[in-house]
């Protein structure tokens, strides 16, 4: 992003006591290089996975490689082979993107090693032969041949890749050293010892990772020692151990993870649930659970990439520029929900009604169910009226009102904000222009043209997006044309047939006629599947599925598992008690459900349920509740079908608890005196 008035946002971003990471950018405008793509894990396809500098690799278990996470030097993107093991290079250092950690070795069927990735010191280069194992490091690569002898490759500045003579059973890269298991069960550690992460203890050992500036190796007892610069590991038993640059993981006997060390981005912060497998990274740790799904904890910028469950009827992706890290969704129920960056509170939508939602720079704008605009985050106040759309750039807005006329504010540099005179069906604010669609079909752009974003061809078109330099239209033959800058190929639309265009920060996707997602320019490829809308921001993209669902892909975007389970916090009522006479059986059965934040039914809880009496109602006596009052949930409900109350009363209501969930309490019902004494139905 180019600032025109750096002195104002500077003063504007101290104000809230942020950093400007922009001004050590040489040219902010640049998208950021090597976007990893969307990866797809379902569960039980995943036989290992490996945690690197700022990226993971998966084997899945027909042996190909899938890869997530920091791509620029291309070592996410594995070759189309089949492998028994991969390794993704680390530990790296401090910068980013960094060189260290930046390949990827694997070891393929018929033993021979491939690589890809940053090859400065030969790291990714290895030489003829088989091998069983490989472990990528920081610079360097080793490798254990069939032999049991040890062969390294790369950088050999501090002797890393000079391994001694003799029989191993596996082998560690680490950043600038290297370990071994020696098939006598010790360890022996060349390279770089500053740390003495290349000193390790006497005994035996059955597995050693080498990290950062330490060392970790899982005991013949089952317990971990680490050696280097590593605070102590955790007490008890393990089945394995990873270390990565500044922290390590362990897999307990019990199938937990723990993790100790650095823990600036939550690395060494594990998920609840049992494990088989762990990797521990530079800023981030993953594991393969006991289901067959991929979990991963740590760095993931804001989690812009990251939607959270449940179904929704319109996504909108912030950007570009300055924030521009959130996403926002508008619910089946008409609330919006957001995720992502909210330093500046963009993601913290209001509560009401809304029709339409639109992620701009460090804002956010939606359209209300009374017409009325209301924004939220770092944003100049909306107009008052009635409003059909809005649009929120990067630090203006525009809405068109019903009559067809175009209202924008906010930041007028260019005059991005000062529309022209007509009638319009649609408009579009982007980085410091807008375009918009006039009643006849053609097209009218202003603001900020220096790459030509806001001088837009001739003929008709039924839409038209605005994104930070370049600007697309839909044609009326469904043919899609672009225009401004095209440094990354972002103005170079795919063919084909689309129904909906998404200019974003130098790159743009469309939505084809066949439901499937087309991205060029500085974009990572998109995900498979059938869509029906699809939204480019800043560094990453969402498209709505086709079963309401949202996927998102781009910058530091996690390994997403297909209907991954939700995880339960609260219980609800599904079918309320009704009025009922005293000693007989409430009907219809009562039922409560286990749903997440989203209020969506989640279908794996089973844990116990507990009914009782919330508000006692009895006139004469306290009523008892009768009947069964603790079940088990099944497919995440739990039904009470034989509960009753003695006593007769008005306003009695029911609580249901549960020991991991958030418990809530019924409406109100009585139990009513019976004119005449029943003369059926008691229990």
């Amino acid at each position: 992003m180019s600032l025109k008035n750096p002195t104002r946002w500077s003063r504007v971003l101290s104000l809230f006591g942020l950093i400007l990471p922009i001004a050590c950018q040489s040219n902010p405008t640049e998208p950021v290089p090597g976007r990893p793509a969307f990866v797809l894990l379902w569960p039980g396809t995943v036989a290992q996975v490996s945690a690197g500098s700022d990226y993971t690799c998966a084997l899945r278990t027909d042996g190909s490689v899938a890869c997530w996470g920091d791509n620029y030097f291309g070592q996410a993107t594995p070759p189309a082979d089949v492998f028994t093991q991969v390794s993704a290079g680390g530990p790296g250092g401090a910068a980013t993107p960094t060189s260290e950690g930046g390949h990827t070795c694997g070891v393929k069927t018929d033993g021979t090693v491939a690589c890809w990735g940053y090859n400065s010191d030969g790291q990714a280069t290895p030489p003829a032969g088989a091998f069983t194992q490989v472990s990528a490091g920081g610079s360097h690569t080793c490798g254990l041949e069939t032999d049991g002898a040890v062969a390294c490759w790369g950088n050999n500045y501090s002797g890393q890749a000079t391994p001694p003579p003799g029989a191993f059973t596996e082998v560690s890269a680490g950043r600038y050293h290297t370990c071994g298991l020696k098939t006598d069960g010790t360890v022996a550690c060349w390279g770089n010892n500053s740390s003495g992460e290349a000193t390790p203890p006497a005994g035996t050992f059955t597995h050693v990772s080498a990290g950062g500036s330490h060392t970790c190796g899982l005991k013949t007892d089952g317990t971990v020692a680490c050696w280097g610069s590593q605070e102590a590991p955790p007490a008890g038993t393990f089945s394995h151990v990873s270390a990565g640059t500044y922290h390590s993981c362990g897999l307990k006997t019990d199938g937990t993870v723990a993790c100790w060390g650095t823990n600036s981005y939550g690395q060494a912060t594990p998920p609840a649930g049992t494990f088989t497998q762990v990797s521990a990274g530079r800023s981030q740790t993953c594991g393969l659970r006991t289901d067959g799904t991929v979990g991963c904890w740590g760095y993931n910028l804001y989690g812009q990439a990251t939607p959270p469950t449940g179904t929704f009827t319109q996504v909108s992706v912030g950007g570009p520029s300055l924030g521009g890290s959130h996403t926002c969704a508008l619910k089946p129920d008409s609330t919006v929900a957001c995720w992502g960056d909210n330093f500046l509170g963009m993601a913290t939508p209001p509560a009401g009604a809304f029709i339409e939602v639109n992620a701009g720079g460090s804002h956010t704008c939606g359209l209300k169910a009374d017409s009325t605009v209301a924004c939220w985050g770092y944003v100049a106040t909306p107009p008052t009226g009635a409003f059909t759309q809005v649009s929120a750039g990067q630090v203006h807005d525009c809405a068109l009102k019903a009559d067809g006329t175009i209202v924008c504010w906010g930041d007028n540099d260019f005059g991005q904000a000062t529309p022209p005179v007509g009638a319009f069906t649609q408009v579009s604010a982007g980085g410091y222009h807008t375009c918009a669609l006039l009643a006849d079909g053609t097209l009218a752009c202003w603001g900020r043209n220096d790459y030509g974003q806001a001088t837009p061809p001739a003929g008709a078109f039924t839409e038209v997006s605005a994104g930070t330099l370049h600007s697309c239209g839909l044609k009326i033959d469904r043919t899609v044309v672009c225009w401004g800058d095209n440094r990354f190929g972002q103005a170079t639309p795919a063919a084909g047939t689309f129904t909906q265009v998404s200019a974003g920060h130098g790159y743009t996707c469309g939505l084809k006629t066949d439901g499937t997602l087309a991205c060029w320019g500085s974009a990572s490829a998109p995900p498979a599947g059938a869509f029906t809308q699809v939204s480019a921001g800043a560094y990453s993209a969402c498209a709505l599925e086709r079963d309401a669902s949202v996927a998102c892909w781009g910058q530091d975007a996690i390994a997403q598992t297909p209907n991954e389970s939700a995880v339960a916090t609260r219980l609800v009522f599904t079918v309320q008690p009704s009025n009922t006479l005293p000693l007989f059986t409430i009907q219809p059965p009562v039922e409560v459900v286990a749903v997440d934040t989203a209020g969506n039914t989640v279908t794996n809880f089973t844990g116990f349920a507990t009914i009782a009496i919330g508000k006692n109602g009895g006139l004469l006596l306290p009523g008892t509740l009768s009947g069964t009052k603790t079940v088990a949930a099944v497919n995440g409900s739990a039904t009470f079908s034989d509960l009753s109350i003695d006593q007769p009363g008005i306003g009695y209501t029911l609580v249901v608890t549960s020991s991991s969930l958030r418990g809530t309490a019924s409406a109100s019902f009585n139990v009513l005196t019976p004119s005449l004494p029943p003369l059926s139905g008691l229990p």
